[in-house]
């Protein structure tokens, strides 16, 4: 489990394919702190650490990952967003977030206001995944405060604080990013669609 609070950005070092996974590696402000076997959450996505080497370590995505989310999409010297797992017992700052991606969407729109960023996210409805307003979303790891929601598009407001510290101040128009949707919201769309 985790917040959506990032707690650093990783920088990847090196990407092996092996049969349909791919291996990244990854360097990181809190490495010396990991151990094999746990949870990292890269861009929210929960990936399980396989090997440490110094200042970076390894995780492995399968093919459901990687054709889910926007892990293939990465490349060597790409930032990512990282959250370790929660500690039982620590303060929920953002929201329960599973590390499990729903889905991915697009930045459509970016738009920089007075002290915030608004961006517009469109994804595929037919995978019967909503937001509503006010309500929790993951977007690239991060967990933010739906502000416009649409059937199959949604905008959220970004502090400076958060454009700074995340890969937010990367996205551009276009970019595809993971969404992982409220785990309490799916629960109530799949019970009301029986």
């Amino acid at each position: 489990m985790f917040t959506g609070i990032i707690e650093s950005i990783g920088t990847i070092t090196n990407i092996t394919k092996e049969q349909d996974n791919l291996h990244l590696t990854i360097k990181c402000s809190f490495t010396n702190e990991l151990k094999v076997d746990q949870s990292v959450a890269h861009n929210g996505v929960c990936l399980t650490v396989v090997n440490i080497n110094n200042n970076e370590y390894t995780v492995t995505a399968i093919k459901e990952t990687l054709d889910k989310t926007n892990i293939g999409s990465l490349s060597v010297s790409s930032s990512v967003n990282l959250e370790r797992g929660m500690k039982l017992g620590d303060r929920l700052d953002g929201h329960i977030v599973q590390g499990h991606v729903d889905q991915t969407a697009i930045c459509t729109n970016i738009i920089k206001e007075s002290g915030s960023t608004i961006f517009t996210f469109t994804y595929d409805a037919t995978l019967r995944n909503i937001t509503i307003e006010k309500g929790s979303i993951t977007v690239n790891g991060v967990s933010l405060t739906v502000v416009n929601s649409k059937l199959n598009e949604f905008s959220v407001a970004i502090i400076p604080y958060t454009i700074e510290n995340t890969t937010f101040k990367n996205i551009t128009i276009g970019e595809t990013v993971n969404l992982e949707f409220d785990v309490i919201g799916k629960y109530v769309s799949r019970l009301t669609s029986l």
